[in-house]
């Protein structure tokens, strides 16, 4: 999603990996295809893989996910939800996209839907008793509703549009759709793993959930772990992903004291894992190479009483990251990434 912040902050110095080489280095290995060997993390794509020895360091920008674009186009932003949708499968490997309803992929394929027996985890395996919820950034729904989406909610230090349409390609795939899809896949492999999974929304609402109850639904989960997800909508030329990390902030309803580190340690798992599943370099227009960013100004995060991330995993308007974006197999390697990281947290 695009979203421009009133207080982004300033690019951190980029962090280094185990044996002080920086992240922008692994771009040139990325090219001969010998990326894990230099991050030392074994790459995911589509088996388990190993686990990061090493994490990626942090950047900063928008409310469901984006950063402030140069040069960027259609800034759009972000929403959070009201009430949490259980996750409707069975624990199934995301590779089985199989369910009462499919919608079709813009490749051509067709992508995993929600399935009425959700929300049950696998009877064992690495995180049972642990509880994730994911966001899926925007509602499908929310098009139809600019008013409802447009009023003010309070954000602890400020207030801020309760959610956003978010962005889309220039082919009219959409932000909301690409989350959605990216949430039961990583729902999904999450289930397998043991995990109790929540969604904020399932498209199961008319529009929403706001961006304050977004962060209420993490919360009142009691969570070990929150991801939103997202996509950018940037200028052409910018590429790649980026983790959103919470900024220290106290005002109002906010206080991200105790979550600030741990959330720092989550977003760097992610990123890490992310990269390594899918190759995809981190952002070059945001977060200084370093694939990460801390911002003040999301209520999703601002409100967030436990860990939280968001995770813009490529801009929708650029023709290279749309093709990645667009295709079931990548997203498929890329909710393995996540899932990953999310697991390499909670194990930790």
């Amino acid at each position: 999603m695009s979203y421009v912040g009133p207080d982004s902050q300033p690019p951190r110095p980029p962090r280094r990996f185990p044996g002080g080489r920086p992240l922008v280095l692994a771009l040139a290995v990325l090219v001969p295809g010998s990326l894990a060997g230099y991050l030392l993390w074994n790459p995911a794509g589509d088996s388990d893989g190993g686990k990061p020895t090493g994490a990626l360091p942090s950047a900063g920008r928008s409310e469901q996910g984006s950063a402030s674009k140069p040069g960027g186009a259609d800034p759009k932003g972000s929403a959070e939800p009201t009430s949490p949708s259980q996750s409707s499968t069975s624990p199934r490997s995301s590779a089985e996209p199989s369910g009462p309803s499919k919608s079709s992929g813009p490749d051509g394929g067709t992508e995993p839907s929600g399935r009425p027996d959700a929300g049950r985890p696998a009877p064992s395996g690495p995180l049972k008793g642990k509880v994730v919820v994911i966001d899926p950034g925007h509602n499908p729904g929310n098009f139809q509703h600019t008013a409802e989406i447009n009023r003010q909610v309070d954000i602890g230090t400020n207030s801020k549009e309760c959610d956003t349409t978010g962005t889309s390609t220039n082919r009219g795939y959409t932000e909301a759709r690409f989350t959605l899809d990216l949430a039961h896949r990583l729902r999904d492999e999450l289930l397998r793993q043991g995990a109790t999974v929540r969604l904020t929304h399932d498209a199961d609402r008319p529009w929403g959930p706001c961006v304050d109850e977004r962060a209420r639904i993490g919360n009142d989960a009691r969570a070990d772990a929150v991801v939103s997800l997202h996509a950018d909508g940037s200028a052409v030329g910018n590429r790649g992903f980026h983790v959103i990390l919470p900024a220290r902030v106290r005002g109002g309803g906010a206080d991200t004291t105790a979550v600030v580190a741990p959330s720092r340690d989550l977003g760097e798992r992610i990123a890490g894992r992310f990269l390594s599943a899918t190759g995809s370099a981190p952002s070059n227009y945001v977060g200084d190479g370093t694939g990460l960013d801390t911002r003040s100004d999301l209520g999703g995060l601002n409100l967030s009483k436990v860990p939280k991330v968001f995770i813009e995993c490529g801009n929708m308007r650029d023709p290279k990251d749309e093709a990645l974006l667009t295709d079931g197999g990548w997203r498929r390697k890329a909710s393995l990434g996540i899932a990953d990281g999310i697991s390499d947290f909670l194990r930790s």
